[in-house]
């Protein structure tokens, strides 16, 4: 049986067997109405397909005219991709988690662990079990990225800590930093592009949920803010295993008018080996490197990833990097969830600021909530 009908068929038979009550089906409602407009873009860039080269058609020009088409597409996509940034190293399903730390914080254990992100790359996060969770596989999870793990848990920054609000709201999360980039197997030969490389780490992580006897493994969400943003968006895109995805701010296209939409840098796609380029925009003087530059040479864009999502739901939490004219690359994904029998799968918020602000977080909440808690991988 092909990936892709393994996928669908581990969509619909999320919480199969259940029945919704109707004080549920309610409140389903009621959520749904609260996150619905999320899912229409503004009347200027309905059907706007921009400049972007259709996901629809194979490298090649033919067009994808079957379900069986696409599948043979998407690995097509796949293929290329990890092709062009290296391959990965096979996840690791049963990852060792050393448990160093318990304490108990509102309505929730937090513990600190110790896993390996990659082969031979160590890394400490904070796994947060909310007190109500049975160990019966029915609890959704959500994988939280950023630099630090400190930032998800609430002991960083403002309106980022994504993990903390989201378990006391009844998710397992589970909140993994790294610092700028992963260089698998090291800085001085990387043979991945560090992005890619830090979506296999995040492939790796999502088996530390998977693998609690709390969690159901097929409602397991990802969500990060601009680094981290990037990073939930490449780890979900290319591990089919992530349910759904909030992506905050950080540039779902490639922009050189926007500095901080900076994939040409060598911790992102711009790696040529051990001796950086100088940080900043690409210029005659400072030219692109490493993959980035055969990406852009080449036609390559981001929305090719975003394809690969389909049907599995995602949010762009957008903000000074990810404006409402994004919509032009996203509908290129509604095309392909309208091919495939699928609406109400790509959403999009904006802000006017990079930072995210309560209101942005409590949208992508509410993303979470309606998706991997609410029966609606199997109901839309």
């Amino acid at each position: 049986m092909s990936s892709f009908l393994i996928l669908i068929i581990s969509l619909q038979t999320v919480f199969a067997g259940e029945k919704e009550d109707p004080t549920s089906a309610a409140n389903n409602k009621a959520l749904w109405e609260q996150i619905a407009p999320y899912f229409e873009p503004p009347d200027e860039f309905k059907g706007n397909l921009g400049k972007y080269k259709s996901p629809l058609k194979f490298y090649d020009g033919r067009l994808v005219k079957t379900p069986a088409d696409w599948q043979t597409r998407r690995q097509e996509i796949l293929k290329t991709w990890h092709t062009m940034m290296g391959e990965w190293p096979p996840v690791n399903e049963n990852p060792r988690v050393e448990y160093l730390k318990e304490e108990h914080r509102d309505n929730f254990s937090q513990y600190t662990v110790r896993f390996n992100i990659a082969p031979g790359h160590p890394n400490t996060g904070y796994l947060l079990i909310p007190d109500r969770a049975k160990q019966n596989r029915s609890t959704p999870a959500v994988l939280v990225v950023f630099y630090d793990p400190e930032t998800g848990v609430g002991l960083k920054g403002e309106n980022r800590d994504f993990a903390y609000q989201l378990a006391k709201r009844g998710f397992v999360t589970f909140s993994v930093g790294h610092d700028y980039s992963l260089y698998y197997p090291d800085r001085e030969n990387a043979q991945i592009q560090p992005l890619s490389a830090l979506a296999y780490g995040a492939a790796n992580a999502f088996h530390v949920l998977a693998n609690r006897k709390e969690v159901d493994p097929k409602r397991i969400g990802i969500v990060g803010h601009s680094y981290g943003g990037k990073w939930a968006m490449f780890a979900s895109c290319l591990y089919d295993k992530f349910a759904c995805a909030a992506w905050s701010d950080g540039g779902i296209v490639f922009d050189e008018n926007r500095p901080s939409v900076n994939y040409w840098e060598p911790w992102y796609l711009g790696y040529a080996g051990p001796n950086f380029r100088k940080r900043g925009l690409p210029t005659k003087e400072n030219p692109r490197t490493g993959l980035y530059k055969k990406l852009i040479k080449e036609g390559y864009d981001l929305h090719e990833l975003h394809a690969l999502m389909a049907p599995r739901p995602f949010m762009v939490s957008g903000g000074s990097e990810d404006q409402p004219k994004q919509w032009r690359a996203l509908n290129h994904t509604v095309a392909v969830n309208r091919f495939l029998g699928y609406k109400n799968r790509v959403a999009m918020t904006n802000r006017e600021k990079h930072a995210p602000n309560p209101e942005s977080n409590e949208q992508m909440y509410q993303f979470f909530e309606y998706w991997l808690k609410q029966n609606q991988l199997s109901a839309n």
